[in-house]
């Protein structure tokens, strides 16, 4: 990216490749306005680079791990008043895109200035998509830079098919791979003191246990 910016920087060309760009930035916001309008509050979906996108049924495995993470994350961090936990249609409105991270996470300090009507969100601090075929590549790869672009401290990638969760944390700008494992522990920075087991999210009894530990220690 940045050689390809660099090349455009050096090139005589400057002024018209901005008016291009500006020109095709100018339609893409005006899209977004219709995109806003025409939004229903039950939709899931989501504005990325000027195309809107609708989110297709998941698959049992996909909802019971997300359900699993909700559970054990939005009781810690309610026990603890650390904030606010957001799932599934909480739209994050970035730079350009607008997305509806499966859960995610805003600071108590961030949370206490929302509105009770309030339907777009800043980036929080923490997001965990869940990986499955039709949302893979987005995952990896536009969310991957856009939320590191704007400051979501950490980002996990839950996979419910190979049970593997992969933990990644922002240094310079980028998320860099802090964990990848389906054992062990799972210790978040973004959310101070949550930690649980990787099985947790996939097995139901390991789930229960660490319910039954977060809420002893609230």
């Amino acid at each position: 990216m940045e050689t390809i910016l660099e090349s455009m920087i050096q090139s005589p060309k400057l002024k018209f490749y901005i008016e291009e760009l500006q020109h095709a930035f100018n339609l893409e916001q005006q899209q977004r306005v219709k995109f806003y309008n025409e939004l229903q509050e039950g939709d899931k979906v989501e504005f990325i680079n000027g195309e809107v996108i609708f989110h297709s049924p998941v698959k049992l495995r996909h909802n019971i791990a997300g359900k699993y993470l909700i559970k054990l994350l939005d009781t810690y961090v309610e026990t603890q008043n650390l904030g606010l936990v957001g799932y599934e249609k909480i739209m994050i409105s970035l730079t350009r895109n607008d997305y509806e991270p499966d859960i995610c996470f805003f600071p108590k300090a961030q949370a206490d200035g929302f509105l009770p009507t309030q339907m777009q969100f800043p980036a929080p601090a923490f997001i965990i998509e869940i990986l499955s075929d039709s949302t893979e590549a987005k995952d990896r790869g536009i969310k991957f830079v856009d939320y590191a672009a704007h400051g979501v401290q950490e980002y996990w990638l839950v996979d419910p098919e190979t049970e593997i969760v992969e933990q990644y944390l922002l240094a310079g700008g980028e998320y860099q791979l802090h964990q990848k494992s389906s054992t062990g522990m799972l210790k978040a920075v973004a959310v101070p003191g949550f930690e649980i087991t990787v099985t947790s999210i996939f097995n139901s009894q390991e789930n229960r246990r660490q319910l039954q530990q977060l809420l002893a220690a609230g």
